[in-house]
């Protein structure tokens, strides 16, 4: 409508509806609206609001290596169990507000963006994806635990092996074994495998670095980054 009373001033009521599509009942409905509206008067400042140096002294304090990381509530308790009280709770959350850090105070741990692996051979022996998993055992609550280094060129395993515990030393065994069979020549392999314990021991990222082999991990918290081991473990079981 302010566009309206805009033209309507240059061009007149009528032409100023037609041209901007908008019907002349409507203009004059929301004129009259305006018209019969009363003015709001001006809200009074409370006689007891704080002065803008009060309120930037309360900022001051939220904003000291004491209080930085603690909640309104928790400050405001601390400082009256000292005897200081300069403000409410509420007052508190306002203050920040206007400030525009009204968020979590504490400094927590962000984390950053990982890029996401991409497994991608054109060759025999280029990329190699390894994992473990259960196997139930004969009896309740009895397990085996099989390792399994497949090669997603061409899904063949190059090596396997079936142990009664998840280990560093028998996965870095089962590695320097499996290379050795298929003769890997340093700086030729890409070796990937999820954030479990075996993988990220220190054990293997040594035995990987003697050999001259990339290690790879999937991000933090996905599962899906290693879809090749997953989806040959499904079909297993």
């Amino acid at each position: 409508m302010a566009a309206v009373a805009e033209l309507a001033r240059t061009v007149g009521i009528a032409p100023a509806c037609r041209a901007l599509a908008v019907p002349r009942a409507a203009w004059y409905r929301h004129r009259r609206a305006q018209e019969a509206a009363p003015a709001l008067p001006a809200r009074p400042t409370p006689a007891r609001a704080l002065s803008a140096a009060e309120r930037a002294a309360i900022v001051e304090v939220l904003h000291t290596e004491r209080f930085v990381d603690q909640a309104p509530a928790e400050v405001y308790a601390t400082l009256l169990d000292e005897g200081i009280s300069l403000c409410s709770v509420r007052t508190m959350y306002r203050l920040l507000a206007a400030a525009e850090e009204v968020r979590e105070r504490r400094n927590q741990l962000r984390h950053p963006v990982y890029r996401k692996p991409e497994l991608w051979a054109t060759a025999p022996h280029q990329v190699w994806s390894w994992d473990i998993t259960k196997l139930l055992g004969p009896t309740t609550w009895t397990y085996f635990y099989l390792y399994v280094i497949l090669a997603i060129f061409s899904r063949y395993v190059v090596g396997w092996m079936v142990a009664h515990r998840e280990s560093a030393t028998l996965a870095e065994r089962l590695i320097q074994e499996t290379c050795a069979k298929q003769t890997i020549a340093p700086g030729q392999l890409t070796l990937h495998a999820d954030r479990g314990s075996a993988m990220t021991s220190k054990p293997v990222a040594f035995l990987l670095a003697d050999l001259g082999v990339t290690k790879t991990h999937n991000r933090p918290h996905v599962s899906n980054d290693n879809p090749y081991s997953e989806s040959q473990f499904k079909t297993l079981k």
